[in-house]
């Protein structure tokens, strides 16, 4: 019985050995699970890169301000030199039969040619026309003054463009409510002067005719700066038309005439145009009402022989070193909001806005608005006609120096010719445009009214190319770094000219 239950003891018990093994394979199966989950999240971990953590810059919302910053941008485009030239080009000179034809079907055909004496006068009205449909007014159906945009409005989409005709473009209602806060906080400083209305211009009395408010300059504003004429006057454009006038009326200039190869053939309309602008000469603006404005716009003088000493009333000296430093300040922004990891602050970018917004206002008065429109007509109209291949037989030019317009070769070829400046008028042209447009969104923005820095951060992020295509040509053209962040040169108030002046002497 004991051999038996030994025996019996001996033999291995299958039915209770059975549940162990299940439980030791299955406990090695999980343990194989889990160094396997392990290794896939140690394997994982180290194959994986670094997690994808972006830092944006602050957001700025699009507010009225920079609808307005985007119509004089589009302003400033469509009146440059292409436009304009290819306006006047269409209208002056038909490229071919067809488009002849195509005028002679027109209500009012448009028979214009360049020949004979009134070339020059045909190419004043071309220009007057031009200025006047890019920075105009037109009506809509419903009776509603908007700015005449044609072209440059496509590039904004139809849902910005019933914004800015809510926000900008407005009726001139009975309460005088005007699209621009800042020509609004003007208006209410007029209360007791009306808003001229059409009914009021049809039907309405003498008063209402002859003393109210103009509805086209209080809603419309022209986007015009004078600063462009006068980067155009220091990149010696003038000088250049008046050296071929001379020439053109047989004056010798020096002993060794630099234009002696000029001789204008008379059947092309050259000689026609020339011989209108200098008929025209007492008509034009003087060298020295152009000086007097710029001092009164900017406190900018120019230095030259024919320059006679300013004895102005009302300088605004205090412009350049404003401007400069908003300009400084704009480039320390542009460095704390390209570092993520700090929040720039545009309280400072505000105050000097503010301060350059309100010295510009100062200047805003007498010839504001009918001296920078003249200016711009006529100087316009020296660079159509010195793009015209006439120019070049005599005045030369490097023809694979890439310039952006037509007419920069001829006056850098005069510089050569003449000994002058040798600052390549490219940097001149970039202070005109760029310069223009800053001087416009500080303008016409109700900077003494904003109170939210956000709206600066705006500004600057805005014209942030603007900002810094203008300090370099700056510092190309004076040698003054306005980007300088330690030195004083940053904030240098000296006039342009004077550092001209220096650079030419030396």
């Amino acid at each position: 019985m004991m051999a038996t239950e030994k025996g019996q003891s001996e033999k291995p018990d299958k039915s209770v050995a059975k549940p162990a093994d299940n439980s030791s394979e299955t406990t090695i199966e999980l343990a194989k699970t889990v160094l396997m989950d392990l290794s896939q999240l140690l394997g994982k971990r180290g194959d994986d890169k670094i997690l994808p953590v972006t830092l944006t810059p602050p957001s700025f919302e699009t507010d009225y301000a920079k609808r307005l910053w985007k119509v004089i941008k589009e302003r400033n485009e469509a009146i440059a030199f292409k436009p304009y030239s290819d306006f006047v080009d269409a209208m002056l000179c038909p490229p071919n039969q067809h488009s002849m034809a195509q005028a002679q079907q027109r209500q009012h055909p448009v028979k214009v040619s360049l020949e004979g004496g009134n070339a020059y006068e045909l190419l004043k009205v071309a220009t007057d026309c031009f200025l006047k449909q890019e920075t105009g007014m037109v009506e809509d159906d419903n009776n509603n003054l908007i700015c005449q945009h044609s072209d440059a409005l496509n590039h904004i989409s139809s849902e910005e463009l019933e914004k800015l005709r809510e926000q900008y473009v407005l009726n001139v209602e009975d309460s005088g409510k005007l699209p621009l806060p800042y020509l609004q906080l003007i208006r209410e400083k007029l209360t007791e002067i009306p808003v001229k209305t059409a009914d009021a211009l049809a039907i309405g009395s003498i008063d209402d005719i002859c003393y109210g408010l103009s509805p086209l300059k209080a809603t419309c504003p022209t986007m015009i700066e004078l600063i462009w004429s006068y980067w155009m006057e220091e990149s010696l454009l003038i000088q250049t038309m008046n050296a071929i006038t001379r020439r053109f009326q047989n004056v010798r200039s020096g002993v060794r005439d630099p234009l002696a190869r000029m001789d204008i053939d008379p059947l092309r309309p050259m000689n026609n145009l020339l011989w209108g602008f200098i008929q025209d000469e007492p008509a034009r603006l003087s060298l020295v009402r152009r000086a007097y404005e710029y001092d009164h716009h900017y406190g900018f003088s120019l230095v030259g022989k024919a320059v006679p000493k300013a004895r102005t009333a009302d300088s605004r000296s205090r412009f350049l070193g404003a401007f400069h430093q908003l300009l400084n300040l704009a480039h320390r922004f542009f460095r704390a909001y390209d570092d993520m990891t700090i929040k720039a602050d545009a309280f400072p970018l505000l105050n000097a806005l503010r301060e350059v917004h309100l010295i510009l206002a100062e200047g805003a008065h007498n010839q504001y608005g009918d001296l920078p429109w003249v200016a711009r007509k006529e100087m316009l109209m020296m660079q159509w006609m010195l793009a015209r291949p006439e120019m070049r037989e005599f005045i030369g030019g490097r023809i694979m120096v890439p310039q952006k317009e037509r007419w920069m070769d001829r006056v850098d070829g005069m510089k050569r010719l003449q000994g002058w400046s040798g600052t390549a008028t490219t940097h001149f042209v970039d202070l005109a445009q760029t310069g223009e447009r800053l001087l416009l969104s500080i303008r016409f923005a109700s900077w003494s009214q904003i109170e939210k820095s956000d709206v600066a951060l705006s500004w600057a992020v805005f014209w942030r190319d603007d900002i810094q295509r203008y300090a370099h040509a700056y510092r190309a053209v004076t040698g003054v770094d306005l980007t300088d962040p330690v030195t004083q040169a940053a904030l240098d108030a000296k006039p342009p000219s004077y550092w001209l002046l220096q650079r030419e002497a030396s």
